[in-house]
C-alpha cells in the first residue's frame, strides 16, 4: 500500500468528523504506518494544547491504517478495545503518529502507537488498540 493509496482509502471511508483532523499519511507499509496532523484552533482545548479527543483519533485511525497494509485487506476492522496514554502537551505545529502491529491472528489485531510533536519529537503519547477483523 502507497501513502496515495491509504490516503484515499481514509478520504473514502472515514467519518467526516475524522476527515476535519485534516490527517496525511506520509509513510506506509506492511511494518508501519505514519500520520500527520497538523494543529489547529478547532483541535486545541483550554490553554492551547491539542485535546485528548484529537490525540486519540490520530492513535486509533493510524493504528487501522496499519492494520490494513499489515493483512493486505481493506476490511472494516472495528475498534474493541482503545488505550491512550497522554504523557505531556501536544503543542507546536503537528503531531505524528506512528503505528505498527504488534501481532494479527484470525479475527484480532493488535497494535501500538507512538504520537509525536513533529517539531521536537517529543513523545506526546502512546496507545494500544485491539481491532475486530470480520
Amino acid at each position: 500500500m502507497t501513502p496515495d493509496a491509504a490516503q484515499d482509502f481514509l478520504n473514502e471511508n472515514f467519518a467526516q468528523w475524522v476527515l476535519s483532523l485534516d490527517l496525511t499519511v506520509t509513510e506506509i507499509d506492511r511494518t508501519h504506518a505514519v500520520v500527520r496532523m497538523p494543529l489547529a484552533e478547532h483541535l486545541a482545548r483550554v490553554g492551547g494544547i491539542v485535546s485528548g479527543q484529537a490525540l486519540a483519533a490520530l492513535a486509533d485511525t493510524s493504528m487501522v491504517l496499519a492494520a490494513i497494509a499489515y493483512t493486505g485487506e481493506a476490511k472494516p476492522f472495528a475498534t474493541t478495545d482503545l488505550h491512550t496514554q497522554f504523557l505531556r502537551p501536544g503543542i507546536g505545529t503537528a503531531i505524528l503518529c506512528e503505528a505498527e502491529v504488534v501481532r494479527a491472528g484470525r479475527s484480532l489485531v493488535f497494535a501500538r502507537a507512538a504520537l509525536k510533536e513533529e517539531s521536537s519529537g517529543k513523545l506526546v503519547a502512546t496507545a494500544t488498540a485491539t481491532f475486530y477483523a470480520p
